[in-house]
């Protein structure tokens, strides 16, 4: 870690579980510019609690209770003016590192947040075009801003003027096709039982339309196989996760309806 004194008044809030994988990459790219940075971890049997003590952080072992809940607890840990929340296979390139450190250290009283793009890298590669582009909040003063939304896509809702910055976080999200196939099942069974609990419906129009839909817009709007094989692979595994969501809300709804 940085000397304080070298540093901005930015504290870095990551959640992670199982991320050795990744979580080292997270750390040293903001290792310039965080005064303190504190882990989440959620039950890790892994090396992650390990590596990141190594890299000088703290790590905070608390069960998982949600994305939202556990992402709004490590930013209320936080004690900076500014705290810049993370996952553990995000990090910062250096375009982005230094336009983080140029807007904390300015500290702009008019402005409250700031969105960065997200870009996915696969198989050492970045890319381009699929899910592109993804703007986050994830710069913000914590007295301004709250996780909320529904599981798993939970995001900062910031009272005030939220304004984007230049470079781009990395997503190493995936592992392999089999990790992207199943990540992309497992949100979509997560959010349809958020979608059933907010009381909406599915319907046999939606299943049969909507992930031909969004395979579509990622291929055609947002120019998907650009990115090659793997921009392919990443609008297909869209429409898995929209299949997939919809195919449960139609069974959650069909189960409630038959009663005990």
């Amino acid at each position: 870690m940085s000397d304080p004194q070298e540093t901005p008044d930015l504290c870095v809030a990551i959640v992670a579980c199982n991320a050795e994988r990744t979580i080292e990459r997270t750390l040293r790219s903001v290792e310039p510019i965080a005064r303190r940075v504190v882990v989440y971890d959620s039950g890790s049997t892994d090396r992650t609690p390990d590596l990141c003590r190594t890299h000088g952080a703290e790590v905070v072992e608390r069960r998982w209770e949600g994305y939202a809940i556990q992402k709004q607890l490590a930013m209320e840990h936080c004690d900076a003016a500014w705290v810049l929340s993370m996952d553990s296979d995000e990090s910062l390139d250096e375009q982005l590192i230094d336009a983080v450190r140029r807007v904390v250290c300015a500290d702009d009283p008019e402005v409250a947040g700031y969105a960065m793009n997200r870009r996915v890298w696969f198989d050492g590669r970045e890319l381009r075009h699929v899910w592109q582009p993804e703007w986050r909040t994830r710069l913000v003063r914590p007295a301004t801003a709250r996780w909320t939304g529904y599981e798993p896509h939970p995001y900062l809702e910031v009272d005030g003027v939220v304004r984007r910055l230049p470079g781009t976080m990395r997503h190493d999200a995936f592992a392999s096709i089999s990790d992207m196939l199943s990540r992309h099942v497992g949100h979509g069974l997560t959010t349809a039982q958020s979608y059933y609990e907010m009381g909406r419906r599915g319907s046999t129009l939606k299943l049969a339309v909507s992930p031909l839909a969004a395979v579509l817009k990622q291929l055609v709007i947002k120019r998907a196989f650009l990115d090659g094989w793997m921009g392919w692979a990443g609008a297909l595994a869209t429409g898995v996760y929209v299949a997939t969501k919809q195919m449960r809300l139609l069974e959650l709804h069909a189960a409630a309806e038959r009663g005990p």
